[in-house]
């Protein structure tokens, strides 16, 4: 799933810096190709060989990235993980569900944006409480990411609907009409490339996991 994401990134990080020029300076994309090198060196082999432990010691390495307030609500997110329950691989719809709401109840102890508010809230917060919807419906890990992405996705595109109320973007008021927010596309970019790892590994083995 990381090694999803990170490529994802990788493939639109000029996208990610030309929606940042709109209302910001322009290195949004830089500072998420930061953002995954530091998640993949965690994840790498030869690292924590617990999950838990890679997701806290993810959050603080992405902390640590110069990136604003996209690496340090990212790192909080990753870090907040490891506090769910049974955080432990492989893991069931429910309990991926379970890892990813504790991710999003660390970031939102530090930001009170919400979504349409033209963040990358607008994309994570419909991603997971989708994930969560498909997990209580009995569906595979890999099928609720991949409607966690849908929504991810949906949500990231409706942000060019929004005018921005936080960051150095909301310094432009409405001039970031009819722009999508590049934290909220960075988010939807990380689930679909969390689906894609996920397939891929399901096509190797035969049986999905996370």
């Amino acid at each position: 799933m990381i090694t999803g994401a990170a490529a994802s990134i990788r493939a639109q990080h000029a996208l990610l810096s030309a929606l940042d020029c709109v209302a910001g300076d322009g290195d949004h994309g830089a500072t998420m190709l930061r953002v995954v090198e530091s998640l993949e060196k965690t994840f790498a082999p030869g690292g924590p060989a617990d999950l838990q432990t890679c997701l806290r010691d993810a959050g603080w390495s992405v902390l640590g990235v110069d990136g604003g307030a996209s690496s340090s609500l990212l790192g909080t997110f990753f870090g907040g993980m490891a506090d769910a329950m049974g955080c432990a691989a492989p893991l069931s719809a429910t309990e991926l569900a379970g890892m990813f709401e504790a991710g999003l109840i660390a970031v939102r102890k530090q930001t009170k944006a919400q979504p349409g508010d033209k963040t990358m809230m607008d994309a994570l917060v419909p991603a997971i409480e989708t994930l969560r919807a498909s997990a209580n419906a009995g569906k595979s890990p890999a099928e609720a990411l991949r409607d966690a992405a849908d929504a991810a996705r949906t949500g990231a595109e409706a942000t060019r609907n929004f005018t921005a109320k936080y960051g150095r973007a909301r310094l432009q008021g409405e001039k970031t009409l009819g722009h999508e927010d590049p934290g909220a596309i960075s988010v939807s970019l990380m689930f679909a490339g969390f689906c894609s790892g996920l397939g891929e590994l399901k096509g190797e083995s035969g049986n999905a996991r996370s």
